[in-house]
């Protein structure tokens, strides 16, 4: 189900400190979070997509297996991008993956949305939480 764990060598990842710096730069960021938890709050950088590498269904999480093709129509295998999600699991295996099918200048972000956050770096929220 998740990409060969031996790959995982090939990945490079960088700290949150790193990666904001990296994102003022011609980095894009790709957050592979679901799009509820991509709403709720996520990090407000000049170039970021949302591709969800899990998504939700009644059995629980189950990967996106349409996630490569979905990643490879919007971005180029040549363009530097950061990887990442809520705390790093899941960006490192999308990272793993994007790696293994050519991708040449992708990074995982250690510490993902929460280190973001943890950091006091600016984000975004698109769906406000009700009060209820």
């Amino acid at each position: 189900m998740f990409p060969d764990s031996s790959k995982r060598e090939e990945v490079v990842t960088v700290d949150v400190s790193q990666a904001k710096i990296l994102l003022q730069s011609d980095h894009q960021y790709l957050d592979v979070r679901t799009e509820e938890e991509f709403r709720r709050g996520h990090c407000f950088v000049p170039k970021i997509l949302n591709v969800p590498y899990m998504l939700n269904s009644p059995q629980g999480r189950v990967k996106n297996q349409d996630f490569l093709d979905q990643v490879s129509s919007l971005l180029n295998p040549t363009y530097d991008i950061l990887v990442g999600c809520q705390s790093g699991a899941r960006s490192l295996n999308a990272t793993t993956e994007l790696v293994a099918a050519g991708f040449k200048k992708v990074r995982n972000v250690g510490g993902g949305y929460l280190a973001w956050v943890d950091h006091n770096f600016p984000i975004i929220k698109e769906q406000q939480q009700s009060a209820n």
